[in-house]
């Protein structure tokens, strides 16, 4: 009687899943490994959550409006969720979350950026500045005083990411003529078409030349 052979195919798979099984059990030994002991006798019944949770997160020290925070966050996490979602700065608007129409704009260390384009974890140590942070005790910033004034804002929805722009637009050097605010200005946008107003209250703000200094972090 003929010997019965292995269909290549199955020994094919099953070498496959054998290899699929070793390296997953590898994974989990070496981070088991380097796992704190207290994390992993912490609760008998969920151990395996927390090790999971411990696994996912990075931590994170940063500076927020003058605060500090230690935390721990996903590695996926942007700065705008992070401010919106963890630490309640719900001022920061999420527009676009494309980073195209500039409504998430703070400043990171004097800076400004898209915080729906910039990953938390990759602000370690750092000084970020939202719309909250502006003004000291009930007196506004003079950038918030000059777009009351100027109503620059209609719906309100992109003003603090003009706010922050138009901070950092004379901070950098970029509104010596109207012209160049609006160059400088483009990528935030208002749907309400506000943009002359816009362009009025940063005027007044760089010809008044306002300090600066006693805003924290500005």
């Amino acid at each position: 009687m003929a010997s019965k052979k292995n269909n290549p195919k199955e020994v094919t798979e099953n070498d496959s899943n054998s290899r699929r099984d070793f390296i997953k059990k590898s994974g989990l030994f070496t981070a088991l490994a380097f796992t704190p002991p207290s994390l992993v006798m912490a609760s008998e019944n969920k151990w395996d959550e927390k090790i999971a949770e411990y696994l996912e997160t990075v931590p994170l020290s940063i500076e927020v409006n003058g605060k500090k925070h230690n935390l721990n966050i996903e590695p996926r996490t942007t700065l705008l969720d992070l401010l919106r979602e963890q630490l309640q700065l719900t001022g920061t608007k999420k527009g676009c979350d494309h980073g195209q129409c500039g409504a998430c704009t703070v400043h990171v260390n004097g800076t400004r950026i898209l915080s729906c384009l910039t990953l938390a974890s990759m602000q370690q140590n750092a000084e970020v500045t939202t719309i909250e942070g502006l003004s000291k005790g009930k007196k506004l910033h003079p950038m918030q005083e000059a777009f009351i004034k100027h109503d620059g804002f209609q719906c309100g929805y992109c003003t603090p990411g003009q706010i922050m722009s138009g901070i950092a637009c004379i901070k950098e050097g970029h509104a010596n003529s109207r012209e160049e605010i609006r160059e400088y200005m483009s990528g935030n946008i208002c749907r309400c078409g506000a943009y002359h107003n816009i362009v009025d209250a940063i005027t007044e703000v760089k010809e008044g030349g306002k300090s600066y200094e006693k805003f924290p972090n500005n």
